[in-house]
């Protein structure tokens, strides 16, 4: 099969890559095979996942990508470092796809590019690690796990506490009925953000494509003092960016209950205005049945604290009360305090005495291992692609709730919309801007 030149790829994003799909491809591993990677998104988290990857026997990152030339050095020091060979540097995440030798892309980029680098990954038959939240909104969500299972890929998301032993003990603790039955869930994210600082708009620093980097989204005048994160354009928001974590860890827990019926979201901008877009508290009830999910999350609370990493990894346990990222599991019999990241979990029973506890680790290891043994045996990933279109979904409808005035939503799960209002259902999916454009096939 041709490479396609860069020209043939402007054609259309999504479906200039799909022309790479004849076949799905299938590649057998040798025991010494090494998977070859290529890493799309170089900031914090995707530096790390390339050097972590880099360092492991079995893989090699072979390009790093990013549209910021700037965000190059860091990077490839780790990466050579780890792994003794240079990688190629890229800023035009389509030469990783045109690289039939490459058969991983680790899409770790802004929530806007999710979705449409996943779906392109797949059609040039790569598979995928892609970062959390998984979608940038719920139709490029469903594209992704459509695009996953047309091309036979393996799409592991980035919640990594699901592969953690602990979490799996929490999980038969409940499961054994010794808490009861489970009515109530109660998911926390409270933090402290700063404020965005006004300035004036800039000219675009040398090095730095930032019409890729916006891609399907609008390109607004640049301005490096806006965060991405609190923009609707490029971004879910950061509480459900943050909270995608624990709110996948709850569903887990719950047996991996599906789709909510509805969602009620109080909240808005509230304490940061500052020009941002998407909230800053967000309280939101989700019916799943005779189960009351409730996410509790706001962006201005300092006593409220992350597990610290010398807790995560330690025979400690956070300090619940003012644990900014746990879990409640409340039930007819007991109830429980669950850490995500380590931080382990504690049970007790009707009179509130303590009756089990275990210690957490956490599992970034764990969670590339199973994706590189997925890959080697075509098995689904502990977080697939699926998974992750569920436990973001609840996130991108609270969204809504709140676009359309904090109304009361109800959602139909088999066509994924909206049956109590047509408003939210034009919220469902975005403008693109071509020729990044997400199709409905594809």
């Amino acid at each position: 099969m041709k490479s396609l030149n860069r020209r043939e790829f402007m054609k259309g994003a999504a479906g200039a890559a799909a022309a790479f799909a004849v076949m799905p491809r299938s590649k057998t591993y040798g025991a010494n095979d090494k998977v070859v990677m290529g890493v799309m998104g170089l900031g914090g988290r995707g530096t790390f996942l390339a050097e972590r990857f880099a360092e492991r026997p079995d893989t090699e990152i072979a390009y790093l990508c990013d549209p910021n030339t700037r965000r190059f050095a860091r990077a490839r020091e780790a990466v050579e470092e780890a792994q003794n060979k240079r990688p190629k540097l890229t800023q035009d995440f389509r030469e990783i796809l045109d690289d039939r030798n490459v058969d991983v892309l680790i899409n770790a980029t802004p929530d806007h590019w999710h979705g449409l680098g996943t779906i392109m990954a797949c059609q040039a038959g790569k598979d995928v690690y892609v970062e959390k939240p998984m979608s940038h909104n719920i139709f490029e969500g469903r594209k992704m796990v459509e695009a996953a299972r047309k091309y036979k890929r393996v799409v592991q998301v980035g919640m990594q506490s699901r592969s953690a032993p602990y979490v799996k003990k929490a999980k038969d603790y409940i499961q054994s009925g010794k808490m009861g039955e489970i009515y109530l869930v109660r998911v926390f994210n409270m933090m402290q953000h700063p404020m965005q600082k006004p300035s004036p708009t800039q000219p675009v620093p040398e090095g730095f494509n930032y019409d890729l980097w916006c891609g399907p989204a609008p390109m607004h005048p640049y301005n490096p003092s806006r965060r991405w994160l609190n923009m609707w354009d490029y971004s879910c928001g950061p509480i459900p960016g943050d909270a995608v974590h624990q709110f996948d860890l709850a569903r887990y827990l719950i047996d991996d209950i599906p789709y909510p019926q509805s969602v009620a979201h109080a909240g808005g901008v509230i304490c940061l205005k500052d020009g941002r877009d998407t909230p800053d508290t967000q309280m939101a009830t989700f019916e799943y049945g005779p189960l009351t999910l409730m996410l509790e999350s706001a962006l201005w609370t300092p006593y409220m604290k992350k597990t610290p990493g010398n807790i995560r990894d330690s025979d400690r346990f956070p300090n619940w009360p003012f644990s900014s990222t746990k879990v409640e599991v409340l039930g007819t019999k007991g109830f429980m305090y669950f850490g995500r990241h380590g931080g382990g979990w504690e049970a007790y029973d009707a009179q509130g005495e303590l009756v089990h506890s275990e210690y957490g680790r956490q599992a970034d290891r764990e969670h590339q291992d199973n994706f590189i043994d997925c890959i080697r045996t075509r098995k689904k990933p502990t977080s697939d692609v699926e998974i992750g279109h569920l436990s973001v979904l609840p996130f991108h409808m609270a969204n809504i709730s709140y676009r359309v005035g904090n109304k009361r939503l109800e959602l139909d799960s088999k066509t994924e919309t909206f049956t109590n209002c047509d408003e939210a259902n034009t919220y469902l999916k975005r403008t693109y801007r071509e020729p990044w454009i997400v199709p409905d096939n594809v």
